[in-house]
């Protein structure tokens, strides 16, 4: 009988494990034997991810950001992805009725309301993407760069979606969630001591005890400031996720009948029905995209002069005076005295701040004084 090889040991475990999960019933006395099983499909399938990157000869594409930020789409090959960077963007992507018509990073520039959105148009993914199947792991490992996932999803087979946003969440991408705010700081001694600032109603402190353990933490001090689920408190053990927000997009809604797009729309629950190819509801996506964003707009100001309203600076939400510095000039930062502010970020219109670290808000005017 031949041996089983290291790859099919983990895909046999991780069969296991989670045929065990199916079949236990979730209540307060299961609790930890859930977290348990959900923090060894965890290890497992981070030890798959880890070893695929190490057989790959690379890992992503080489793609060089620009514009005020950046999105992907990702889907299945074949959904309109080029179609829609064309519909967008400025881009002359390749397009063809056929399946892998893009082989490499394709970026396109989307400007809308004074912002400039750098859109990537990648290769379909397919079942098995995180782990290495087709070019899921270079696709995957650009989305995790970028400032927003668009997932495009064909009209004509809405069970993609649910297969997409597995393969996204595999490679440790977290879309649409909140980063759990939870302090871990390991010791030498003393056991595990958990605090919680919130009551948590969605694991219990012996279960976040079993779920350290099991990553070999013994000696620790935790600290938890959200109300977590299992799998955020692994997250936040391991972390390595991105948190990023995302849009579902269905496409081709042209092509079926109106009752027919009612029936998958509640299947599926998309942000928006599009026909990239007819061109129908893309400035509305153009919208959600800005807003899901979360971009501000910063006017720059010089001293003895009026604001020029006409052309904002475009920031991300909770971007700092740093943050403005470092996006007007690189020497900014270093030469940097104090700034005058009117706005919502300040008590009163023209006040002095003499920290980088000031938050801005939606529609300040800055004054930025340097050396």
């Amino acid at each position: 009988m031949a041996k089983l090889g290291k790859n099919q040991k983990i895909d046999g475990r991780l069969s296991e494990f989670e045929e065990e999960l199916q079949k236990t019933k979730y209540n307060k006395r299961t609790q930890g034997s859930v977290g348990l099983l959900k923090a060894k499909i965890a290890k497992l399938k981070e030890t798959q991810r880890q070893r695929s990157s190490k057989g790959s000869k690379s890992e992503g594409y080489s793609v060089r950001k620009s514009g005020d930020g950046t999105i992907i789409l990702v889907g299945f090959p074949s959904v309109g992805k080029s179609t829609l960077l064309n519909s967008l963007t400025d881009a002359d992507s390749p397009v063809g009725a056929y399946a892998f018509t893009t082989l490499s990073v394709i970026p396109g520039l989307l400007q809308y309301k004074h912002a400039k959105i750098q859109v990537l148009d990648v290769p379909g993914i397919i079942q098995g993407a995180s782990t290495g199947k087709g070019r899921g792991k270079e696709v995957l490992a650009v989305a995790a760069n970028t400032d927003l996932v668009i997932i495009l999803v064909d009209v004509f087979h809405p069970e993609h979606v649910d297969i997409v946003k597995e393969e996204i969440y595999d490679a440790n991408i977290r879309l649409n969630e909140e980063k759990p705010i939870i302090k871990i700081v390991k010791k030498s001694k003393g056991g595990i001591n958990i605090g919680s600032t919130v009551k948590l109603t969605k694991i219990d402190k012996k279960t976040a005890e079993t779920i350290l353990r099991e990553y070999r933490i013994s000696n620790a001090e935790v600290v938890i400031r959200t109300n977590i689920t299992i799998e955020q408190f692994i997250d936040a053990i391991e972390g390595n996720k991105r948190y990023i927000p995302g849009i579902i997009v269905l496409n081709k809604i042209d092509m079926i009948t109106n009752e027919d797009l009612e029936k998958i729309k509640k299947q599926i629950n998309p942000d928006l029905c599009i026909s990239a190819d007819k061109q129908e509801f893309i400035e509305d996506l153009k919208e959600i995209i800005f807003n899901k964003m979360k971009f501000i707009r910063v006017y720059c100001k010089e001293a003895g002069k009026p604001a020029d309203l006409n052309v904002p600076l475009i920031m991300f939400k909770d971007a700092t005076l740093k943050d403005m510095c470092n996006k007007l000039h690189k020497d900014f930062i270093s030469r940097f005295k104090f700034a005058r502010i009117w706005g919502k970020s300040v008590k009163y219109d023209g006040q002095k701040l003499l920290k980088l670290n000031h938050k801005l808000k939606d529609k300040d005017i800055v004054e930025i004084h340097v050396r």
